[in-house]
């Protein structure tokens, strides 16, 4: 079954709530104050059901008084088409105008209009009437939309207007139900038996009974204990439902409207957010720097407005812009938002979340980017949120958490960026391919620099190069294998055209080195006793070693043993000779076939062992051949 979301938008007792009961047989006005005072105070719900159609409208009722436009905003983010309600005794009043402009800032984009108590007036004023509204719509999302007369309580026209209802929706695309799940909280209460329970609309994705689930921006994890839509227990919930959420564990006090159920790990919680402003025509004059309150979804909290590129806002105009959030929220790129002056209350404009995780932009390049995120395609939008995540890199479940599209849309525009050569996906991650020839410039860089200063060094180390170039491992093997200019040695890494280019000096050095090392045979000298030797600094002697173990001239034991090719040969084959005769070996008598002392038999046997040359058990050496050279 297809789900629509139906809005009541209106004055205050234009007879809202009565029609939805004449429509549904649900009295929408669920608290007692509400049936006291024949007012609605906060949301109402009912249902509507085409079951030959597929069919299942959800109808929102939401107050008409201008003190509780806040109200008739958290029910109104997830409306699919809105019932444009006005009584036929009055006309079009001003809350009448104030919801058509929420309802035309939101970007609703189908509806009716109801002229209601029809039987309190004569044929000739509802004429009058008519002609009224009809004016009132022209420029708006309304205009030319059916106008059905009905009297809630005759029940006139009542069938009509659900037919019309009918019409109206089959025409809609309903919301996905594929993808992330996220539904904005508007209610949350508690029942006897059940606990903690939340209700609103799913603007996208599904949920089912066992699922888990997470609470942001209250950063609660749960699980779905159950799940009601319309008072009826269901076993999954789509987009477009009305929605009851049973939580598991949690308590009634941890959560409040404006909180949003969303699919685990996949969204973040934002204070900040780049938008496009629409100011309404007769909205007063907004400056820089005004406080303001910011309805989104069923989210309010208190905003900074600071214009990129003017001081003032004047009725009728747009800009780009950036508020800054008392609170945390849940906005998507692509969902719409109200704004209302900060005191008295007025609603001044609206627009679209363009950037819900901006970083810090300069004017000029901040609003390329916004017009852009406004007017660019999808691939444009995806390409420009990869760029911006660097390196690091972003996880296509971050990018369908950010930017509101189908998923298919994404999956396909994705596979489409990646075929022109302008992102790359290394394992789970997506990278932009400005980003990866800027670290692999970085890289080239710093290998250069590297060479510069450590001319008798192989290369830089792995560890040491992704450490200064701060990135994860995924994108630096990534970076290992497609830089052409680049040597990888086991561990090291260095530039394709650099050599190791000794001076006169340091080949004789070299020399010395070896002629020393041989020399001690089995008890050769350590490192300080040849820097004390040849008179030559640590470093430098580091740097000599290194090379003639990476030519085979001779082998490091140790950080401080060196020991000569020719004597490690011998060393091996007397190894093999002594375990051709015996299984095990004890330290005293390698080091008596060495004729050495304990203090380097010990080093000796700990490299073997290292190398799975030996192999120790309890006090004696066994032989592993297999690894032998």
């Amino acid at each position: 079954m297809n789900h629509i979301i139906l809005g009541t938008a209106g004055h205050i007792d234009h007879g809202k709530s009565s029609l939805v009961k004449a429509l549904t047989g649900v009295d929408p006005d669920r608290l007692k104050e509400e049936k006291e005072r024949g007012i609605t105070i906060d949301i109402g719900f009912a249902d509507l059901l085409y079951p030959e159609n597929g069919l299942s409208v959800g109808i929102v009722d939401v107050p008409g008084h201008e003190k509780l436009i806040r109200n008739m905003l958290a029910g109104a983010g997830g409306i699919d088409m809105v019932l444009l309600v006005i009584a036929a005794d009055e006309g079009v009043m001003p809350q009448s105008r104030e919801h058509l402009a929420i309802c035309n800032l939101l970007k609703i984009e189908s509806g009716l209009v109801v002229i209601t108590k029809s039987d309190l007036v004569e044929k000739e004023w509802l004429a009058l009437v008519t002609d009224e509204v009809r004016e009132f719509v022209r420029g708006t999302f309304l205009e030319g939309a059916v106008i059905v007369p009905v009297s809630s309580r005759t029940g006139d026209n009542l069938d009509l207007l659900k037919n019309e209802i009918l019409k109206t929706a089959l025409r809609i695309t309903p919301k996905t139900s594929e993808g992330l799940f996220r539904l904005p909280i508007d209610r949350v209460f508690t029942l006897k038996g059940f606990g903690t329970v939340v209700t609103g609309t799913a603007v996208s994705g599904r949920i089912s009974v066992e699922d888990p689930i997470e609470i942001l921006p209250a950063d609660i994890k749960t699980k779905v204990r159950g799940l009601h839509s319309h008072g009826r227990p269901i076993d999954t919930a789509y987009a477009g439902q009305r929605v009851a959420i049973n939580l598991q564990g949690v308590e009634k006090e941890d959560l409040k409207r404006g909180d949003v159920a969303v699919t685990p790990g996949s969204f973040i919680s934002t204070r900040v957010a780049d938008v496009f402003f629409e100011h309404l025509p007769e909205a007063p004059v907004l400056k820089n720097r005004s406080l303001v309150h910011f309805y989104s979804g069923t989210a309010e909290t208190v905003a900074r407005v600071i214009f990129y590129d003017k001081d003032e806002l004047k009725a009728g105009e747009s800009c780009y812009c950036r508020f800054r959030l008392k609170d945390n929220v849940i906005i998507m790129s692509g969902d719409r938002y109200i704004i209302r002056r900060f005191s008295p209350l007025e609603t001044l404009g609206g627009g679209e979340i363009l950037d819900p995780l901006p970083a810090r932009r300069r004017i000029r390049d901040g609003i390329a980017d916004l017009i852009m995120l406004h007017k660019g395609s999808l691939d444009e939008k995806i390409s420009f949120k990869i760029e911006k995540a660097g390196g690091s890199g972003i996880q296509e479940r971050a990018i369908r958490g950010w930017l509101k599209a189908e998923p298919w849309a994404v999956s396909a525009s994705i596979e489409n960026l990646q075929r022109s050569g302008l992102i790359m996906k290394y394992e789970n991650t997506l990278y932009h391919s400005n980003a990866f020839r800027s670290l692999q410039h970085g890289l080239l860089e710093l290998l250069r620099s590297f060479h510069q200063k450590n001319p008798l060094k192989h290369g830089m180390s792995k560890e040491e190069i992704r450490n200064q170039l701060k990135t994860d491992a995924g994108i630096f093997g990534l970076l290992l294998s497609r830089t052409v200019d680049i040597v990888v040695d086991q561990s090291l890494v260095r530039l394709k055209e650099f050599r190791i280019a000794l001076s006169t000096t340091e080949e004789m050095i070299k020399t010395k080195i070896v002629d020393l090392v041989e020399k001690g045979g089995f008890q050769p000298p350590s490192k300080d006793d040849i820097a004390s030797s040849l008179r030559i600094e640590p470093k430098r002697l580091a740097d000599i070693l290194s090379i003639l173990a990476k030519e085979g001239k001779i082998v490091r034991i140790n950080e401080t043993i060196y020991l000569s090719a020719f004597f490690y040969n011998k060393m091996i084959c007397l190894l093999k000779d002594f375990y051709a005769k015996k299984k095990d070996m004890s330290v005293a008598e390698f080091r008596d076939m060495l004729n050495t002392s304990r203090k380097f038999a010990l080093p000796f046997l700990e490299f073997l062992d290292s190398g799975r040359i030996t192999m120790r058990t309890g006090d004696v050496r066994k032989f592993l051949p297999g690894n032998c050279p």
